[in-house]
């Protein structure tokens, strides 16, 4: 049991459920809640007849095959190519030195500042007929017309793949480079004795180590791609999140769009499952004290020419391309950044991702500090399913809040005004909570982690002691452990509120009437091919992600 843990009786433990746990519970209800009314929603009218059934028929016969095959192709297709690349990046800087590697090492995160969806709308932009490289394509062969030549067509599934690959890759990248870093060197030295090679020493002894923080990436990658909405959408791919949007907004069918949404959930838990099912037999262990790192060998002339332009390839097109195209744009539109509009924009994506960020970030401390501080077992099996919210795709989340909400805003709103006479109208669909509440339970599992780590590094002789000298639970959480945990707090206030500013189906979903954030704004703007005026908007997006990414690299120097 804790040290800090009351000396109440155990009988009285049993009858009276303390705060931490009557806390802990309320935290994953609110957590788990929207999954359950998904299915609930799916559900229930199966049960209850309805149209329901009817509309589950025509779904399984019409779209949903179509909508599940091609989610699967994207979902393989980018956990692929985002495999080969992260694994093969961290290969590169984990074990050679060549020219660059100490500022390529950090520039290959710098993806992750540029949302998938400013990626697509700067490929296209670039590549399509009237974009510069068709258009010097033309000047330099005098074709006039597409009629004259071939090229690839660009808004496809194919170029999807590409674009969600070149944003997601540091996921595996990051993971695979602290896994390669942590192995010992014994391994490399035998194998370098005995004559093996540099690929066959990645292939037979770096790879199998490294397997599970591959596996761990290439499930958050093909979960992110799932998640997707504004990439798929704009190039016209038809997946299982657009056929929410379609099902709900356009054919007005709850039920048909809680369904596709229990299909998304079923890949997901079945990724999750099958990447815990991967590992089961994988243990690893160094088994002497003293650990020695694998030593980096030098590449030079042509070969570290090669690791060089092979690093270069995914900064490229994960990062400098889009954000060449955007920057040319956006500076081309001093005016648009005046706009009204995007102040307005930027003020909503301040004030909301704020919100969701202090409040997320303050009920996971909640949660970490009373689990600790309780000692009981209801709190500390209730932890691990507050991370499911992650693994669930934003217009899942969407679909469990908005119509649970709507009804209980109904309700509220026709209970004061049978009691009053006056109609409050929509107090919780109406205004940014139910955006607050979806940023919250989507991104609690990066909170809770970070809390829980910060917590875990603080030595249990420092609470214990502040405890012996009178102080009480509260004050030993202000006095030790806040100035202790600071600094992981603040990354993870950070991080939650980085993803808030770049989480779009959520926010298209939940948003109240005529609410845009600077995510929605860049979308609608750039779905009717207004590019110049997305521009801001995605230039502040990312910026504020590499804010992070540079956290993120100090944090894994």
């Amino acid at each position: 049991m804790d040290a800090l843990s009351s000396s109440s009786s155990g009988r009285d433990r049993l009858r009276w459920p303390d705060l931490w746990s009557l806390g802990a519970a309320g935290i994953a209800l609110v957590v788990v809640a929207p999954i359950l009314a998904v299915v609930w929603i799916a559900l229930a009218p199966l049960v209850g007849g309805g149209d329901a059934p009817s509309v589950w028929g025509h779904l399984w016969a019409t779209t949903l095959p179509r909508y599940l095959r091609t989610t699967l192709i994207l979902m393989f297709g980018v956990g692929a190519l985002t495999a080969t690349v992260g694994t093969g990046a961290a290969w590169l800087v984990a074990r050679y030195r060549f020219p660059g590697v100490r500022w390529i090492e950090w520039a290959l995160l710098m993806p992750l500042a540029v949302p998938a969806y400013v990626g697509a709308y700067a490929l296209v932009d670039f590549l399509e007929y009237a974009g510069p490289v068709q258009g010097m394509l033309r000047d330099l062969m005098g074709w006039q017309s597409a009629r004259d030549y071939w090229f690839p067509e660009i808004r496809s599934l194919g170029a999807a793949i590409l674009v969600l690959s070149a944003a997601l890759y540091p996921y595996v990248y990051l993971l695979t480079r602290a896994a390669l870093r942590e192995q010992s060197g014994g391994g490399e030295e035998v194998a370098m004795s005995l004559g093996v090679g540099p690929f066959a020493r990645f292939r037979r002894v770096g790879l199998p180590l490294a397997r599970p923080a591959i596996a761990a990436g290439v499930a958050i990658v093909m979960m992110e791609s799932i998640n997707d909405f504004g990439t798929v959408d704009y190039f016209a791919v038809q997946t299982l999140t657009t056929g929410i949007f379609t099902t709900w907004l356009e054919s007005n069918s709850a039920a048909g769009a809680a369904q596709i949404a229990c299909v998304v959930l079923a890949l997901v838990v079945a990724l999750v499952l099958l990447e815990k099912f991967s590992r089961r037999r994988s243990q690893f262990y160094t088994l002497s004290s003293r650990h020695r790192p694998v030593a980096q060998r030098h590449l030079r002339g042509p070969s570290g020419i090669a690791a060089m332009v092979l690093c270069l390839i995914p900064i490229l097109f994960g990062f400098v391309l889009p954000a060449s195209v955007i920057a040319s744009h956006a500076l081309g539109r001093v005016g648009e950044w005046v706009d009204p509009g995007l102040l307005l924009a930027l003020w909503h994506t301040v004030f909301v991702g704020g919100l969701a960020a202090v409040g997320t970030v303050s009920a996971a401390v909640f949660l970490v500090y009373g689990v600790r501080l309780s000692g009981r077992m209801l709190p500390r099996r209730l932890m691990p399913i507050t991370t499911i919210g992650y693994a669930a795709p934003g217009a899942v989340l969407g679909v469990g809040i908005l119509i649970p909400l709507a009804r209980m805003d109904h309700w509220i709103a026709d209970g004061v005004e049978s009691l009053s006479g006056v109609d409050i109208g929509l107090i919780l669909t109406g205004s940014s909570f139910a955006l607050v509440l979806a940023y919250g339970v989507r991104f609690f599992a990066i909170a809770q982690g970070a809390a829980d780590a910060a917590f875990g590094r603080v030595s249990p002789s420092l609470p214990m002691a502040a405890r012996s000298l009178g102080r009480t639970r509260g004050g030993v959480l202000r006095a030790i452990y806040a100035p202790l945990v600071r600094g992981s707090l603040a990354s993870a206030l950070l991080l939650v509120f980085v993803d808030c500013v770049k989480e779009l189906p959520a926010t298209l979903l939940l948003r109240p009437f005529n609410y845009d954030t600077l995510a929605t704004r860049v979308h609608d703007q750039a779905s009717l091919e207004q590019l110049g005026a997305a521009a801001p908007g995605a230039i502040l997006i990312m910026l504020v992600g590499l804010i992070a990414v540079g956290f993120l690299a100090r944090a894994n120097r």
